[in-house]
């Protein structure tokens, strides 16, 4: 698979999310689409999404409900895509929003896998690739970002680096659309900053591209150790996305 065709069905999936065209992401002007529930999209969000802006860096694509889309649409052409997902711009959009109770919620930066400098990284200690039989009963806090218990069914594939018996680090691969699997990595503190993340994140890319999937990887832009491991592991920024909810779950996030 080369990087051209990783990068066009990365934008062909985008445009299933946001009900728009690949090339609307390409596009010098920002589009506006109206917000839809394709059973195709990415799993992880519910829909559809009241407000949704992503953007490949050309542009602004924003996906909206009815109800907001002047507000959105004033917003997103009063700044450049490169500054409409940062502070203090996004205190307008919060401002906008709230007479439908809703703000901004997760940003977050999406890694697409440069074939040229994807490689296996080392580590030191023995790696084994698990099955969902192998890691059902390690649904636990510790393993958060490999496993999502709320998506059992989609976790496809995992591997696990082991201090002996001793599980220290995992990382996992989520079936969150048909043609993309999503990375998570976990590392236990002690074991840290030895190139396990690295090692089991690579592995798992590796072993996506085996079975004829695309491995991606998203990380807040404040996570600097994901965005590293990222880096590291031949993975290159892709695109951004901003997607607001309504208070009350912006709210039970906060109270975690």
């Amino acid at each position: 698979m080369t990087n051209e065709e990783i990068w066009r069905a990365a934008l062909e999936q985008s445009a299933i999310d946001c009900n728009c065209r690949p090339e609307d992401f390409q596009r010098p002007e920002n589009v506006i689409t109206d917000a839809n529930s394709d059973p195709r999209a990415r799993a992880y969000l519910p829909r559809p999404i009241e407000c949704e802006l992503v953007s490949y860096g050309s542009n602004v694509v924003a996906q909206v409900s009815g109800r907001v889309r002047e507000a959105v649409r004033a917003y997103v052409n009063a700044y450049p895509a490169s500054h409409a997902f940062e502070t203090p711009h996004l205190y307008v959009l919060n401002e906008a929003l709230a007479p439908f109770g809703l703000a901004a919620c997760y940003i977050a930066e999406y890694f697409l896998p440069d074939v040229t400098a994807l490689r296996l990284m080392e580590c030191p200690y023995p790696l084994r690739l698990l099955g969902p039989a192998d890691f059902a009963g390690l649904y636990l806090p510790a393993w958060s970002n490999a496993l999502c218990e709320k998506r059992r069914e989609l976790d496809m594939l995992a591997v696990g680096a082991y201090d002996g018996d001793r599980l220290i680090g995992l990382a996992g691969m989520s079936a969150d659309c048909e043609s993309m699997w999503q990375i998570g990595v976990d590392v236990l503190p002690e074991h840290r900053r030895r190139g396990v993340a690295s090692a089991l994140t690579s592995r798992l890319a590796l072993e996506a591209f085996e079975r004829g999937k695309i491995p991606f990887y998203c990380a807040a832009w404040c996570n600097l150790k994901s965005v590293r491991n990222a880096l590291k592991c031949g993975f290159r920024p892709a695109w951004v996305e901003l997607t607001a909810r309504d208070l009350a779950h912006i709210g039970e996030q906060n109270r975690r």
